[in-house]
């Protein structure tokens, strides 16, 4: 079964409404953006299919990148060999255009489960059929906010909270008191600083959370700043969640584990380059008794890729479900639901599972490279 053809649909995606999580990561200016479709096809007829692009993030780079170096890396090769397709992905990359790997890895593993007649969690090797939802902000005008927010998601059934603050110290310590006394000492609430403070504000913010008792305490210092996050950690008690970037392949883990600088592990199909990439941090991790916590990831179908990697590990805790929906969700005829336990549920038909709007596509689309 070899690859044929690789190819990419672009399409619009309008009237995004605007939406921030942190300093620089906000849905488009525009209020729209260019996704795309990748489609791999063998010579015998079968196709696996991902998505590129986000609301915060155009997909004509990685569309480029895909359909020429990545393309001519691919056809004639044999679908089924994702490893060593991988490698040599990452070889061509030099550890750049991790979403464009990251896109191609998904739709092999699409491509070799549907070939199997079966899921990609199974392809894997599943261990569970479900997996607790935490609800995730986006920067909200006042601590009531969130206080209001976190509440209505305690209130139908979820079992956790993630506040993303507007990275203003004391601004952000108010925010977190706000949730804690709304939704009581029994609901998990964690916070997200998106790389926000230097050391002495990571360390208080850090401590006025430990008293609250959140669950975790994630990205509160630059993503390559591993010295502070050492002092950090050695001077709290709450849980250090590190090492959602940058964007990398496993081997970058290997320092933050070896300096203990953080209690979990973090990644997703986009940003560290596929679900091969991430298998391999999720089995280094477990090797540590570490948590892999899967992060969102950044739109439709690559969160589908997500649910099938934590269906197939058993040391991720939740499936992340980035707010509000109408920034997350956009191309599938039927999105993940999160049910009234607060669980989301495994896809079970062949490959990825999940319904691609192709209609939606067609009536959008800009090209097809």
């Amino acid at each position: 079964m070899r690859i044929a053809d690789v190819s990419v649909t672009l399409w619009e995606w309008k009237d995004i409404p605007p939406t921030r999580y942190t300093r620089t990561i906000a849905s488009a200016a525009s209020r729209s953006t260019r996704m795309g479709l990748v489609r791999i096809r063998t010579d015998d007829g079968v196709e696996g299919n991902a998505f590129v692009g986000s609301a915060y993030g155009p997909a004509e780079a990685d569309a480029a990148f895909i359909t020429g170096p990545l393309k001519r890396l691919l056809v004639g090769e044999d679908a089924l060999a994702r490893e060593r397709i991988w490698q040599g992905m990452m070889r061509r990359g030099r550890g750049q255009m991790l979403r464009a790997i990251g896109a191609v890895d998904v739709a092999l593993w699409d491509l070799a489960g549907r070939a199997a007649g079966i899921p990609v969690h199974r392809l894997i090797g599943s261990c569970r059929s479900s997996v607790p939802a935490y609800a995730s902000s986006a920067v909200l005008p006042s601590p009531e906010a969130y206080a209001a927010e976190a509440l209505h998601h305690k209130e139908t059934g979820w079992t956790a909270y993630k506040i993303h603050p507007p990275a203003i110290p004391d601004e952000d310590i108010r925010i977190c008191q706000a949730v804690r006394e709304a939704v009581g000492d029994d609901f998990r609430v964690m916070l997200d600083s998106t790389w926000s403070y230097d050391y002495p504000q990571a360390l208080r913010v850090g401590r006025a959370v430990e008293e609250l008792g959140f669950y975790w305490y994630e990205d509160p210092l630059a993503d390559d700043d591993l010295y502070n996050y050492v002092k950090l950690k050695e001077r709290l008690r709450i849980p250090i969640m590190a090492t959602e970037l940058p964007p990398a392949g496993p081997t970058s883990y290997a320092p933050w584990v070896m300096e203990r600088a953080t209690d979990f592990l973090r990644g997703d199909v986009a940003v560290k380059g596929g679900i091969t990439s991430c298998l391999k941090t999720a089995h280094l991790a477990e090797a540590f008794r570490m948590n892999y916590e899967v992060h969102h990831g950044g739109n439709s179908l690559n969160n589908v890729a997500n649910l099938h990697l934590i269906m197939a590990i058993p040391n991720c805790e939740y499936f992340e479900v980035l707010l509000p929906d109408a920034v997350q969700k956009h191309g599938l005829v039927e999105e993940i639901v999160v049910d009234g336990e607060g669980l989301v549920h495994a896809f079970d038909d062949p490959g990825l599972g999940a319904q691609i709007d192709f209609d939606l596509i067609e009536r959008n689309k800009v090209a097809t490279l």
